[in-house]
C-alpha cells in the first residue's frame, strides 16, 4: 500500500469537517488552555507560504495540548475593515464588501488546505454588523468614561457629574486641558454645551482637533508608520500636516498600568524594551522662560516659552532652546530678518512623518530670531526650530545643553553654535557626556555641587520662584482613532449644536450604509459626509481605524454568537487571558499596546476579570523569499547562463541586465527554458547561451513579494508534496522567532522521511507488517527518548528540532526493523500535531477506534532510558584495538573476564599474558602487555 498523500489528507479534512473534530465547549472538566493567532487581513492575493508559519506553529501546539488532556480554544477570523481593503477595492473596481467576502474565501481555501485544527464556528469578521455592533458599544463605553486618577481605575462619567456637582473638579484636573478649573456653583452655573465641552476633556474616548499626516489622494489620515519619506507607504502618495477633527482614545492614561503590566506578562525582552521605550516615562521638570521677541512679535507683550527637562541641573549649560515647529509660539518667534528662512522650513517639515522626524540623522534647523531669559542669571539664550523636536512629547520646547546632550552637541557644531563647558573635564570638547557624576562648574550658586544633588536644588528652587515645577511625563500621545475613509465602523455618534451625543444601545449596531463612490467628503471629512441622509440624521462622517476591531477580538471568540453581549462574564472567566499569541513584531506598538488598554479599561468597568488580554507571546520570524535571476544580454534577447558571467554586471565585457524571474519557473537553481517563454510575452524570443546544456539562475535571500517573483503559493506545495510535509518543513527551517529563507528544493528530505515513516507500517506487497510482539529493550529506549524530547520541544516552541528528532527515531527504529504496534501506536500520537493526516491513516490502518486527535500524549518513563551500560574503547599497550559494551555496574574482575575473552584482544594478545589491565571507569580500559 503505499502512501497516498493527496487521498489521505482530504480524505480526513472531510471526516473531521463533519465529524465537528475541531469544535470546543465553554463548559468543561479538563483544563483549558487558549491559543490564540494574529487573525489575517485577507489580502486579495491570497497567502504565500511565508504566512502559515505562525499559524503551523499555533497548530501544533493546540493539538499538542489537546493530546495533553486540555480543553483548546483555538480560533481563527479576519481582520476585515481597514484602509488596504478599501484601496484594493478601488484599484479592482468592486465594493470592499464584495472583493473581502471574495478574498476570506481564497483564504479559508488556502487554511483548510494546510489542515488547521480551527474551531470555525467561533469565526469573526470584523467587518459584519454582528461583530461591529460590539466594537461600536465597547467604544460608548470608553466615551462614557473617565479615569480617575486617584483610584487608577475608569469610572462611568456619571460618577464625575456628582463630584463636579459636590466639589467641582479641585480634586481631579483635568486632563485634556489643566487650566480648566471650577467649583461646584461654577459648574451648576455652565450651559448645558459647555458642561458637555468639559467633560469630553475627561473622556476615555474623546473628540479633539489634532495635527494629521493627511494624504489627499488617499483621502484619509494615515498613522505615523503609514507614511516614508512624505509619501504614503501604500500608492506612495504625497502626505502632508493637516488639522482635523478626530477622535482619540486616552490612552495616556493607563501609561503607568501598562509599564507595570509588563511585569507580569511573558513576552521577549526586546518586545518589552520597545513596549517601554514607546510609553517613555521620565522624571523631571516644566520651567518657565520669559521670551525677548524681535521682529513682527517684539511689540506683543511680553511672552512665555515653556520647557521640559530631564535634566534641570544644567540650566546653566543651556546655549540654546529648540521648539518644535509645530507650536503655534513660532509665528510669534520669528523676526522680520528670519521669516522667510522660517517658512520655507515650517514648508519642508510638513511633508514628515514623526518616525522619520525621529530617525533623521541629517541635522536641519532654522534661527527665529528671538531670544529665551535664563531664569537664574538674565542670559540671553537664541531660540531655535528643529524636526528633532517634537510637538507632542513634553511641552514641545527643550533647553539644549551641548556639552551633556549628544543631539545638543551636533546640532550646535552643525550651526557654529558655542558650547559653555559645566562639567570641567568630563567634557573634552568633542563630545557630549551625559554624566551625573560631575561636580558643576561655571553654574552660578551651583558651581561645586554633584549633579545628582542639584537637580533636586533647582526643583526646589524653581517651584520656590514660582517658575516652574517638578513633572512626570511620557513619550506616548493618546491613539488617534478616527479615519476619513469609508470602509470602517461607523461611530455610533451624533452631533448636536456642536456635542457629541451617542447613540442608544438599543439602536446598534449604526450600520454602515451602501455606497458607490468613496470620494473624500468636504473639508477632509470622509465619504459618508458625501450621504445626503446620513448627514440629515448629524451621524459622525469619520469611521473607526482598522485596530478598532482587533483590539478586541480575542473575547469574541470565546462567545460568538451572544446576542445579549459582546462576551459573557462567566465564559471570560473560564477561558481567562489568552495564554499563548503568536504573531509578528510589526504590532509592538500598535494593535498590543491598544489591546492591553481595551482590556484594561472593560476590567475596570466590570465587564472582564483580567486586566492583560495575552499571557505569554511569540513573535514568529519571517519566510524570506530565495529570489532567483536571469541575466540578459543589454538590448537583446539573449540571456547567459550565470556561470559563464565575468561578473552580475558583465559577459565578455558587455553588459548584462540581472532581471527578477519566477521562482515557480526554477528548479533549485535550474530554469526551466520552456516555461520561461510562456511566462510572458516579452520572454517568448528568448535566445539562451547554456552551460553543460543547462541554464543556472543566480539567487538571493530578500523579502518574500510579488514584485519579486518569489512567492510561492502553498497550495502548489501542498499539491506536490502534501499538507503534512508543508508543515513538517515550514517547522524544519529553523526557529520560530527567527526569519529563514524559503527553499522548495530542501522540502523533499522532509517529504522522503514521511515516505520511510509509512514503510515502517506498510510493505508495497506484504500490507500491514505490525506485530503484536513485546518491544525490545532497545526498541523502547528509542520511543522514550523520543517522548521526552518531542514533549520538551513542543512545549518551548522548539519545532525544528522536534522534526530532527522525529527522523531520528524513525531511522533507529528502521535499522532495528522494529514493528511492533505497541512502540509505532505511540509514535503517531507523537506525530500527531506536526503530521495529522497521516498520523489519524496509520491509527485506523493499525486497528484503532475512534480518533487519533483524541489520544492520551504518550507518558515518559525514565526506566527506559536509563543507561545500564557502557561503550568502553580497549587500548593494547595504550592503542584503542576495539570496543566494548559494559554493566555500568561491573567490578573489575568481571571487566577484566569480559577483556580478556574478546576476540580482538586475543588477537592483539598474540598469545602472550597480560601484564596488567587498567579499567577506568566510566572511561577507558587499557591492556598492558
Amino acid at each position: 500500500m503505499d502512501y497516498s498523500f493527496r487521498q489521505i489528507e482530504k480524505k480526513w479534512q472531510q471526516q473531521w469537517k463533519e465529524s465537528n473534530a475541531y469544535q470546543v465547549s465553554n463548559i468543561s472538566d479538563k483544563p483549558k488552555c487558549y491559543v490564540l493567532d494574529m487573525f489575517p487581513y485577507p489580502s486579495g492575493s491570497g497567502l504565500h507560504v511565508g504566512h502559515p508559519l505562525g499559524y503551523i506553529a499555533s497548530d501544533i501546539y493546540s493539538r499538542f495540548k489537546r493530546l495533553k488532556g486540555y480543553n483548546v480554544l483555538h480560533p481563527m477570523g479576519y481582520d476585515a475593515f481597514g484602509l488596504p481593503a478599501e484601496q484594493y477595492a478601488i484599484e479592482h473596481g468592486v465594493h470592499p464588501a464584495l472583493s473581502t467576502e471574495q478574498n476570506i474565501a481564497t483564504f479559508r481555501k488556502q487554511l483548510d488546505n494546510i489542515g488547521f485544527c480551527f474551531d470555525w464556528s467561533r469565526e469573526v469578521r470584523t467587518c459584519e454588523p454582528e461583530y461591529y455592533r460590539w466594537t461600536q458599544w465597547i467604544f460608548l463605553q470608553l466615551f462614557k468614561s473617565w479615569y480617575n486618577r486617584q483610584l487608577s481605575r475608569a469610572e462611568p462619567i456619571e460618577q464625575l457629574v456628582s463630584i463636579f456637582e459636590k466639589e467641582g473638579n479641585i480634586s481631579h484636573i483635568c486632563p485634556g486641558e489643566p487650566s480648566i478649573v471650577f467649583s461646584a456653583t461654577e459648574w451648576k452655573a455652565f450651559t448645558e454645551k459647555y458642561q458637555q465641552e468639559v467633560l469630553m476633556h475627561y473622556r476615555l474616548a474623546y473628540c479633539g482637533y489634532g495635527e494629521v499626516n493627511w494624504c489627499e489622494a488617499l483621502g484619509t489620515v494615515l498613522a505615523n508608520d503609514e507614511v516614508i519619506n512624505g509619501l504614503s507607504e501604500r500608492g506612495g502618495h504625497p502626505v502632508v500636516k493637516k488639522k482635523l477633527r478626530q477622535w482619540y482614545l486616552r490612552i495616556t492614561e493607563y501609561a503607568d498600568r501598562l509599564l507595570e503590566g509588563l511585569e507580569r506578562i511573558d513576552f521577549s525582552d526586546a518586545m518589552k524594551e520597545m513596549q517601554t521605550n514607546w510609553i517613555g516615562k521620565s522624571y523631571g521638570a516644566e520651567i518657565d522662560f520669559e521670551v525677548k521677541l524681535s521682529g513682527a512679535g517684539s511689540n506683543a507683550p511680553s511672552s512665555k516659552l515653556r520647557v521640559y527637562t530631564t535634566r534641570p541641573d544644567t540650566i546653566f549649560g543651556v546655549d540654546f532652546m529648540v521648539v518644535a515647529p509645530e507650536l503655534e509660539i513660532v509665528e510669534s518667534l520669528k523676526s522680520t530678518e528670519q521669516a522667510n528662512d522660517v517658512d520655507a522650513y515650517l514648508d519642508y517639515v510638513k511633508s514628515r512623518s514623526e518616525r522619520e522626524r525621529m530617525a533623521e540623522k541629517k541635522i536641519s534647523g532654522v534661527f527665529t530670531g528671538s531670544y529665551a531669559i535664563n531664569p537664574f542669571n538674565g542670559r540671553e539664550i537664541p531660540i531655535w526650530i528643529s524636526e528633532y523636536v517634537l510637538a507632542g512629547y513634553g511641552t514641545g520646547a527643550i533647553m539644549a545643553v551641548p556639552c551633556g546632550d549628544e543631539r545638543d552637541h551636533k546640532f550646535a557644531e552643525h550651526f557654529n553654535i558655542p558650547i559653555t563647558n559645566i562639567i570641567g573635564e568630563f567634557y573634552d570638547g568633542k563630545e557630549a557626556n551625559p554624566t551625573k557624576d560631575a561636580l558643576l562648574m561655571n553654574s552660578d550658586f551651583l558651581t561645586g555641587v554633584q549633579m545628582r544633588e542639584a537637580i533636586q536644588i533647582v526643583n526646589e528652587k524653581i517651584e520656590l520662584m514660582g517658575i516652574g515645577k517638578r513633572k512626570v511625563n511620557f513619550r506616548m500621545r493618546d491613539a488617534a482613532f478616527s479615519r476619513q475613509r469609508y470602509w470602517g465602523e461607523p461611530f455610533p455618534i451624533k452631533w448636536k449644536d456642536g456635542v457629541a451625543i451617542s447613540l442608544p444601545e438599543s439602536e446598534l449596531p449604526l450600520e454602515l450604509p451602501h455606497v458607490d463612490s468613496y470620494k473624500p467628503g468636504p473639508e477632509g471629512e470622509g465619504p459618508l459626509a458625501n450621504i445626503p441622509e446620513w448627514v440629515a440624521r448629524e451621524l459622525e462622517t469619520n469611521t473607526m481605524p482598522g485596530y478598532a476591531g482587533s483590539s478586541w477580538y480575542f473575547l469574541r471568540y470565546m462567545d460568538p454568537q451572544n446576542d445579549a453581549a459582546f462576551c459573557d462574564r462567566k465564559v471570560s472567566d473560564y477561558w481567562g487571558q489568552v495564554d499563548i499569541y503568536i504573531g509578528g513584531t510589526e504590532h509592538a506598538v500598535g494593535h498590543l499596546l491598544y489591546s492591553r488598554m481595551w482590556t484594561k479599561a472593560l476590567y475596570d468597568l466590570g465587564y472582564l476579570g483580567f486586566d492583560e488580554p495575552y499571557r505569554k507571546l511569540v513573535n514568529q520570524g519571517m519566510i524570506q523569499g530565495s529570489s532567483r535571476f536571469v541575466y540578459r544580454l543589454h538590448g537583446s534577447q539573449t540571456y547567459i547562463s550565470k556561470g559563464l558571467l565575468s561578473n552580475e554586471e558583465t559577459y565578455q565585457g558587455k553588459p548584462v541586465d540581472k532581471i527578477h524571474v519566477d521562482v515557480n519557473i526554477v528548479d533549485g537553481y535550474e530554469l526551466d527554458i520552456d516555461a520561461f517563454r510562456g511566462w510572458r510575452p516579452d520572454c517568448s524570443a528568448a535566445e539562451f547561451i547554456l552551460e553543460d546544456g543547462r541554464y543556472i539562475c543566480g539567487s538571493e535571500v530578500e523579502k518574500m513579494s510579488k514584485s519579486k517573483f518569489n512567492t510561492v503559493n502553498p497550495d502548489h506545495i501542498v499539491e506536490r508534496f502534501g499538507a503534512d510535509t508543508f508543515r513538517m518543513y515550514e517547522m524544519f527551517l529553523g526557529p520560530v522567532e527567527v526569519s529563514k529563507p524559503w527553499d522548495t528544493k530542501g522540502i523533499e528530505g522532509v517529504h522522503r522521511f514521511l515516505k520511510k515513516l509509512w514503510r515502517l507500517f506498510f510493505d508495497e506487497e506484504k500490507g500491514l507488517l505490525l506485530t503484536e510482539s513485546e518491544p525490545t529493550a532497545a526498541e523502547l529506549k528509542i520511543l522514550h527518548k523520543t517522548i521526552r524530547k518531542i514533549e520538551e520541544d513542543t512545549e518551548r516552541f522548539s519545532f525544528n528540532t522536534a522534526v530532527s528528532s522525529f527522523m531520528i527515531c524513525v531511522n533507529e527504529l528502521n535499522d532495528l526493523k522494529c514493528r511492533k504496534k505497541a512502540v509505532l501506536e505511540q509514535l503517531l500520537i507523537l506525530l500527531t500535531p506536526y503530521a495529522p493526516h497521516v498520523s489519524e491513516e496509520l491509527w485506523h490502518q493499525i486497528g484503532n477506534e475512534g480518533s487519533v486527535l483524541d489520544a492520551s500524549f504518550p507518558i515518559f518513563k525514565e526506566e527506559f532510558v536509563k543507561e545500564s551500560a557502557k561503550a568502553y574503547p580497549v587500548a593494547i599497550n595504550g592503542k584503542t584495538r576495539t570496543e566494548i559494551t559494559i554493566a555500568l555496574d561491573a567490578d573489575q574482575q568481571q571487566v577484566e573476564s569480559l577483556v580478556m575473552a574478546d576476540d580482538t584482544v586475543i588477537k592483539w594478545l598474540e598469545g602472550k599474558p597480560a601484564k596488567k589491565i587498567i579499567y577506568v571507569k566510566n572511561k577507558m580500559i587499557n591492556v598492558v602487555v
